[in-house]
């Protein structure tokens, strides 16, 4: 009894900011009551009048108050909800809840920027992230620590991210050069240091996607230390993903090793539940076919009901796809995992200024050709549209336009 007692007196403790707004619905309630006990005892026009409007002030004194407490419960407990109104938050929150399930499958910059467009319409986001990476932070990070990569999931972790944007930024920060951390960002060194801390990687995860409000969740396709190798036509072999591209030599296939890495179990499970699973965009050989090496995604995906769509890159990457088609990449795509990967393939039929292809040229990267009658002939069905936008003079996949052509397939189907 004595400690229930104590529990209703914190509401009353100063600094939480609940007090002013039950006192100010209390009030409410107490004017309610009053102009409606009067209502019924005054006979002249001018006393029921005010009796009336005490009434209707009770009751806009006691939506305001509950208003403002429910504010501040709100603000407490999802800080990024700081400054909006209460029916917008509640309103965006439920329907968004209500979206439809949505598993992508990838990893470095182009499933982030898918993210941040589906985002917008639904929160039920599963991201499954390769954990391939070698290069950069990661790989540093990987090798000195014996963690897995976190970069790619850090990108999917910011972009699905409710938080306030200087929260998002503070991930993306990289240390200059001029610093012992010269290279690392923020977000890489938090996933390394909270794996630390939980001694778990995918935990680790779980714990910075609370801190950053996440709209769905990001998983490791794997927590097996992955190395991907990749086999070429010449018969040589290259092993690590970022040597892969930099041996310039046509690839025949790749492959992970160890040769059978267990799935994320949740991984399995979304994929199982999901309404639509997105392939790419991304790197074909080093960020989607990793995902589908892992025997239980791949045969997962293959069985799902779901609306599976690949997303082609736009241009050929040096030393991965190049001289690759449209047709070339879902081949290769198919090849390495099962033949119903996928039902759709999207291809980008924005116009590239010619000056901005030059550029590309001269670092060994063209327009990727859509040949759609070979990929049709295949059994899967092509989606032309302008998929793509030019920001600072590289092209990107939009992401509102893009979320919006694969959420149109679905209400197709």
């Amino acid at each position: 009894m004595t400690s229930r007692i104590s529990s209703i007196l914190k509401w009353f403790y100063p600094g939480i900011g609940v007090k002013r707004w039950i006192g100010l619905g209390a009030f409410g309630v107490l004017l309610l009551i009053f102009g409606t006990t009067q209502l019924g005892r005054d006979v002249h026009w001018i006393t029921q009048a005010l009796d009336s409007l005490i009434v209707i002030s009770g009751i806009i004194i006691l939506i305001l108050g509950v208003k403002r407490m429910m504010r501040s419960f709100i603000a407490a407990f999802i800080p990024s909800s700081r400054g909006s109104e209460l029916v917008d938050i509640l309103y965006a929150r439920k329907q968004l809840g209500r979206g439809p399930k949505i598993v992508t499958i990838g990893g470095g910059t182009g499933l982030a920027v898918l993210l941040t467009g589906l985002k917008q319409y639904t929160s039920n986001i599963t991201a499954v992230v390769t954990v391939a990476d070698d290069g950069g932070s990661s790989g540093r990070l990987r090798q000195e620590f014996d963690i897995l990569p976190p970069g790619d999931i850090r990108n999917c972790l910011v972009a699905l991210a409710d938080a306030p944007a200087l929260m998002r930024d503070l991930f993306q920060f990289r240390f200059d050069t001029n610093s012992q951390l010269s290279g690392h960002s923020f977000g890489n060194l938090f996933i390394t240091v909270m794996t630390r801390l939980t001694g778990d990687f995918e935990k680790a995860i779980k714990e910075t996607s609370r801190v950053l409000a996440l709209k769905g969740q990001v998983i490791p396709s794997t927590l097996s230390n992955v190395i991907l190798v990749a086999q070429h036509k010449d018969g040589t072999t290259t092993e690590g993903e970022t040597m892969i591209p930099k041996a310039h030599r046509p690839i025949n296939r790749v492959f992970l090793r160890p040769a059978q890495p267990q799935a994320t179990p949740d991984a399995v499970k979304a994929i199982e539940e999901a309404d639509l699973i997105i392939l790419g965009p991304g790197s074909l050989y080093t960020s989607i076919i990793p995902n589908l090496l892992i025997r239980e995604i791949q045969e997962a995906v293959a069985a799902s009901g779901a609306t599976k769509i690949y997303v082609c890159n736009a241009m050929t990457q040096p030393g991965e796809t190049d001289g690759y088609t449209a047709s070339d990449h879902v081949k290769v795509l198919v090849a390495h995992s099962h033949p119903r990967a996928l039902d759709y393939c999207i291809v980008n039929s924005a116009h590239i200024p010619d000056e901005i292809l030059r550029r590309y040229a001269n670092q060994s990267s063209f327009l990727v050709v859509n040949d759609r009658n070979r990929i049709e002939s295949m059994g899967y069905r092509v989606i032309e549209d302008e998929a793509t936008v030019i920001d600072d003079n590289v092209i990107r996949h939009n992401p509102e336009k893009l979320a919006q052509i694969i959420l149109g397939l679905m209400e197709e189907v």
